[in-house]
């Protein structure tokens, strides 16, 4: 058996075209390992091909010529196209997407507003104003020296009265006043405020315009074409408009229609000429908004004495709530302590509509100038401390207007922004037994841009409750307060309110300010 598979074997070795397996012994194909030469275990473990060195080349910048040839390929060429599309395509959408957020997203609707609305009246009587600075700065050359100062304030329209007296009525041209001066000193006037850029209304309120009527009720006809001819007069000059009061026997549709076509024919795209009419009862029958421009309200009803605090916030309240269908000017009208001097103050520059500021010392920049006089002289015999106190006052009272009316001009929610009557409890700090005035508050907003104004009439300490109004963000920031000692961010639920204070916040939702 052993000895027919061994000749099988050499038959198979010997067979033409094959490889015998003992090719070793042969020298077929053997490698020599190492230290081994023709060894059989040194060919197995020997490679067959032994690759040839090549050196290690250094990794070098590509040349111009290179670049070109390597950009001017297809493949570049396809890349940089498809990088390009990929950034219009990216544009196009962030495009589209800013537009979609811009239209569906709620803005408020933008009422053009007229150059009263958006000016601030400033209430002036030329001889009283004369008679202060007599002594000082020669009188009426004072009040030509304050016009660019009142400019400067944000005053926009001053309402001259007092002109209205028998010697120097404005019907009259040729009258010369005892108490105010010649018609080239009022014409003068005019001719000082329109350089300074103050646009003037005459107050005709209780003067005789018709003159004498009959028992049916007719006018005079002389007399009235003599009215006209007085408009027409005082238009030429650059008089702005006219104020007349609600009890005057002008005060009607018949006469307001014709004062409308007479200022037809001096009013201009620069200078559109009003009607002011100042009310003095809420009882009275309101006439066609389209005859009267501005309605002169009073925040404070008449009386012969300072009211108190708590009637002072009843009649505030009264106008908060109270919605009002012609452009209103607030005017503080009655009277109240002087503690509450600089709270009706931010609540006139607030209120929807044009505020219209009473003459007050506390901004007259001729009493400023002689304060400081009269301290610096004071300081070389030892000043006291009042003249220190009055010019800390003085410098507080211009610093809150002029604040106010600032934020007024620049501020949309403070010029035609929605308002907000906010009716809310507060936590007193008071043990006195008669209940305080509470907190009056009201919101001014314009699209996402809210002011708070918070007024505290009484004389506690208030602190305002944590639920007041949930829907209202809690963070803000300060613009202004009667104290002008407000500054920086706060938070509502840590606020509390001085007596007699008002204070004016700019909310803003956490994380965000604008």
């Amino acid at each position: 058996m052993e000895q027919t598979n061994k000749e099988a074997a050499e038959e198979t070795d010997n067979t033409p075209g094959r490889m015998p397996l003992n090719a070793g012994d042969t020298g077929y194909g053997s490698l020599p390992g190492p230290g081994l030469s023709g060894s059989v275990g040194g060919s197995e473990s020997a490679p067959l091909l032994i690759p040839e060195t090549e050196p290690v080349r250094q990794w070098q910048p590509m040349t111009k010529e290179e670049l070109e040839v390597v950009a001017g390929g297809p493949g570049w060429r396809k890349v940089r196209c498809y990088l390009v599309l990929l950034f219009w395509l990216a544009w196009v959408a962030m495009l589209a997407t800013s537009i979609a957020i811009i239209v569906m997203s709620p803005r408020p609707v933008v009422t053009p507003l007229r150059w009263w609305q958006k000016s601030l009246f400033y209430q002036l009587q030329p001889d009283l104003f004369m008679e202060k600075q007599a002594e000082r700065s020669g009188g009426i050359n004072a009040l030509y020296e304050q016009l660019p100062y009142l400019k400067s304030l944000g005053i926009g329209t001053l309402i001259l009265q007092g002109l209205s007296d028998k010697e120097a009525s404005p019907l009259n041209f040729t009258a010369t006043g005892e108490r105010f001066g010649t018609l080239a000193q009022i014409l003068h006037l005019l001719t000082e405020s329109n350089k300074a850029g103050l646009k003037v209304v005459l107050d005709f309120c209780k003067l005789d315009l018709l003159g004498p009527q009959d028992v049916a009720g007719n006018t005079d006809e002389p007399s009235n074409h003599s009215v006209h001819h007085a408009l027409r007069f005082w238009l030429k000059q650059g008089v702005a408009g006219f104020a007349i009061c609600d009890t005057d026997a002008a005060y009607s549709e018949k006469i307001l229609l014709e004062w409308r076509g007479i200022f037809k024919e001096f009013n201009s795209q620069e200078l559109e000429r009003i009607v002011v009419v100042k009310q003095s009862r809420d009882d009275r029958p309101p006439l066609n908004v389209t005859l009267v421009d501005v309605v002169m309200k009073s925040i404070l009803p008449s009386s012969h004495h300072h009211l108190s605090d708590k009637e002072v916030a009843n009649a505030i309240e009264t106008h908060l709530q109270t919605r009002e269908d012609i452009w209103p000017s607030w005017t503080v009208g009655g009277k109240a302590s002087r503690d509450l001097k600089k709270l009706l103050l931010v609540l006139m520059m607030t209120l929807p509509g044009s505020p219209a500021i009473q003459y007050d010392e506390g901004i007259d920049k001729t009493q400023n100038l002689s304060l400081k006089a009269g301290t610096s002289q004071g300081a070389l015999n030892k000043p006291s401390d009042t003249h220190t106190d009055k010019e800390n006052a003085k410098h507080s009272a211009v610093a809150l207007f002029t604040s106010l009316s600032r934020s007024r001009a620049r501020e949309e929610a403070l010029l035609y922004g929605t308002f907000t009557f906010l009716p809310f409890n507060s936590s007193s700090n008071s043990t006195l037994v008669s209940p305080s005035p509470p907190i009056l508050a009201f919101l001014r907003s314009w699209g996402c841009v809210h002011f708070l104004i918070l007024l505290n009439v009484g004389p506690e300490l208030h602190a305002l409750n944590p639920a007041w109004a949930p829907s209202l963000p809690v963070a803000g920031v300060f613009v202004t307060s009667t104290g002008m000692n407000r500054l920086g961010s706060m938070t509502l639920d840590t606020l509390e309110l001085q007596p007699h204070e008002a204070i004016v916040i700019k909310l803003f939702k956490a994380g965000s300010y604008s």
